[in-house]
């Protein structure tokens, strides 16, 4: 009998297995994850499945959408807001795995799908957002909104789905919504299109150097460089193009391999040609220029603002941010605006010095700031970046970060590495609570790649709801940090490493968030309030008691000197002219391409541009930190009339950091349970400025972040 119960419970078990296993002739995304936290089957899924599970998910959600406007009862909180946040599941469970990987692991395959997808998708949410029938029963429900016993929770829900239709153009004729519905079908092929183009741009330029070309450069550059190479020989079949990379040395407009070279070589014919690859990204004349698409689009938003009764773009879009007007978003940039050009203008004066002082009579220009800034560093305050890389290994900083939200929130971070990934780079951790319990999975892609769009960034491949039970969220942080070399491990720059902290900030507030309601869950807030989370953890990345913590050398496992952390802080203000105006102009330069009107018709962007910097008063040794023509994050993001936002949250994330200043311990207890209460586990479930006052007990103010910034005269 025993032996009988024992095949039994075998026979069980194979099945089980058997049945976890995913399914080779059926799409992965018609199946059931059985994988460890519902984590997406990446080896399993393949290029061929998006498009059907696309055409699949979109056919099932606008069945949803029917049932709930064909639905013969009166019109409900549960059976409309709440059905339509159930709807789309299908739809979303491809979209999230799709966008994700064709902006971390792209192909020609992915690249051509975006492209045919992206209309499709603009038209498929239009058929939602201006559906008639579905406006009306949310706009009932809202109408009865006072007679319903709804928590804080679901009022907010309620009042910004019914917002989100009327900004969609519900309340506008047939007529204008066809036309909505035609512009947003055009903005968003523009868009994808900009950004291919600008993937193709930086990856289009090589910079392939001799032996005797890398005077100035350290091993670990130089290395990398030849490293990268390799790479390229390896990747070829042709003997043409093996010679063209053998015992070479290459550098490319990618973050991770220009700035070292520009703070390095000495080579100032070298440091032009690749600084003017990366600002000429987009702007070359050829097939993949974007100056025409970025007007066209920025046209093409006014024209759409004006439809929906907006003055330009920018209105429409910041009446639904913390700050509702580009009066006052011009007001704001311009306050830093100028102590930031004073201060930078300063720094062009040190820098002009220096070469002066080394016998050169030319006059200091952008492709000099890297190198010359760097000398002017060591000569004011002895740092050498290349002395705190060794300190700064991923593995290091990583732990440096997890033992910070341990120390905040109690939170444990445990490695898996069972589970397949989309790309070998790629690693992935259980995150969980001081009680033990889940609170999700966090994925951390790092390594600068071809296939990989530029900057960082945080997004997610699951999302987190108690609607119908506990969901709990998967996210992803994807970086542009140089990889290993050789037997070392990667190392960071000190940059780097706010980088790293900075978009954590965000998988923390992706991972913290605590709501009943998915689409208001994690950095579901205003544009201008969601970078606060992110770039408030910066803080932490160089007080010094966290850097002691896991800033150990490579090779010694010394701690990092107290002297060489020193150093650190006091350079920390060091060459915050330069940082602040590039930045602040590339946000004055998205203000002023969406503040046009639609009856502007711009025929140069460049023009427009030169026109725009002009008139602030940019100095020709710094560009904005973004042109026009790689200005993904407003041309190809989420960030049209919102690029201030970090900016604005520097305000508040100043003023937030200042509370635990003020407490003596930026450990404090009963700060960090009430930022993780107010602020981190809220998502969108209250107004922006409401959980910020929660926290801190009042409005944010301005001082604080010009303390840190070293603008409000002190240095």
């Amino acid at each position: 009998m025993k032996r009988l119960i024992l095949i039994t419970v075998l026979l069980f078990v194979v099945s089980c297995q058997q049945e976890s296993k995913m399914n080779s002739t059926i799409n992965p995304f018609f199946q059931e994850w059985n994988s460890s936290f519902q984590v997406p089957p990446f080896l399993d899924i393949k290029d061929e499945h998006y498009m059907p599970a696309y055409e699949q998910g979109m056919k099932e959600n606008l069945d949803e959408i029917d049932e709930i406007v064909n639905n013969a009862e009166v019109p409900t909180f549960e059976n409309t807001i709440e059905e339509l946040e159930r709807s789309g599941k299908l739809l979303s469970k491809v979209g999230r795995v799709f966008s994700n990987l064709a902006s971390s692991n792209t192909n020609p395959s992915l690249q051509e799908l975006q492209r045919n997808l992206s209309p499709l998708l603009s038209a498929h949410y239009d058929k939602i957002s201006l559906n008639e029938g579905l406006f009306n029963r949310v706009d009932a429900v809202w109408k009865n909104r006072k007679n319903l016993d709804l928590t804080s929770e679901q009022s907010k829900l309620l009042n910004d789905t019914r917002k989100g239709f009327v900004r969609s153009g519900a309340l506008l004729s047939e007529a204008q919504k066809e036309r909505i519905s035609e512009i947003n079908s055009k903005i968003s092929g523009l868009s994808t299109s900009f950004g291919q183009n600008l993937l193709a741009e930086t990856n289009g330029f090589e910079l392939i150097l001799d032996k005797n070309d890398l005077d100035g450069l350290s091993e670990d550059v130089i290395a990398a460089a030849y490293d990268a190479a390799s790479q390229k020989m390896d990747k070829t079949d042709s003997d043409e193009e093996k010679e063209k990379y053998n015992n070479k040395y290459v550098f490319t407009p990618h973050r991770s391999s220009m700035y070292p070279f520009l703070t390095e070589s000495t080579r100032r014919d070298l440091r032009e040609q690749l600084y003017n690859s990366y600002v000429k990204r987009g702007d070359n004349n050829n097939e993949t220029d974007n100056k025409e698409i970025a007007a066209q689009i920025a046209k093409l938003r006014a024209q759409r603002a004006k439809i929906m009764g907006y003055k330009t773009h920018a209105h429409f879009i910041l009446d639904d941010n913390m700050l509702k007007t580009p009066e006052e978003v011009y007001d704001l940039l311009i306050k830093l605006w100028k102590p930031a050009v004073k201060r930078a203008k300063a720094e062009v004066a040190d820098m002009q010095a220096v070469a002066y002082a080394e016998g050169h009579n030319f006059k200091i220009a952008a492709w000099d700031w890297w190198h010359y800034s760097e000398k002017v560093r060591k000569e004011k305050y002895d740092l050498d970046e290349s002395a705190i890389k060794p300190y700064l290994s991923l593995d290091n900083v990583l732990q440096g970060v997890f033992n910070t939200t341990n120390k905040l929130w109690g939170l444990n971070f445990t490695e898996i590495f069972d589970i397949d990934l989309y790309h070998p780079d790629a690693r992935i951790w259980e995150v969980t609570d001081k009680d033990g319990s889940h609170l999700g999975i966090f994925i951390g892609d790092y390594f600068t790649r071809s296939n990989k769009r530029g900057g960082a960034w945080m997004s997610s491949f699951k999302g987190q709801s108690n609607l119908d039970g506990v969901e709990r969220p998967i996210v992803v942080n994807v970086c542009n940090f140089p990889a290993p070399v050789g037997d070392n491990p990667a190392l960071l720059s000190f940059d780097n490493v706010v980088t790293l902290f900075h978009e954590f900030g965000h998988a923390m507030h992706g991972t913290l968030t605590n709501v009943k309601y998915g689409s208001m869950a994690g950095t579901s807030g205003p544009r201008d309030f969601i970078e606060l989370p992110s770039q408030l953890l910066e803080h932490w990345a160089s007080e010094p008691q966290v850097l002691k913590s896991f800033a150990t050398h490579y090779e010694t496992g010394e701690s990092i000197p107290d002297e060489l952390i020193e150093k650190l802080l006091n350079a920390s203000k060091f060459n915050q002219g330069f940082i602040n105006t590039e930045y602040l102009a590339a946000s004055l330069l998205d203000m002023d391409w969406h503040t046009i009107s639609a009856d502007d018709d711009i025929k140069d962007a460049n023009n427009f541009e030169l026109a725009s910097m002009k008139n602030v008063g940019l100095i020709g040794e710094i560009a904005p930190r973004y042109r026009t023509t790689y200005f993904a994050h407003i041309f190809s993001g989420g960030y049209s009339s919102g690029y201030y936002s970090y900016v604005h949250a520097a305000v508040l994330d100043s003023d937030a950091f200042e509370a635990f200043k003020e407490a003596g311990d930026v450990f404090d207890s009963n700060l960090a349970s009430r930022l993780r209460s107010s602020i981190y586990s809220k998502g969108s479930t209250e107004e922006a400025m409401d959980l910020f006052i929660k926290f801190r007990g009042r409005k944010p103010v301005i001082e604080p972040l010009l303390k840190v910034r070293g603008l409000d005269g002190s240095e």
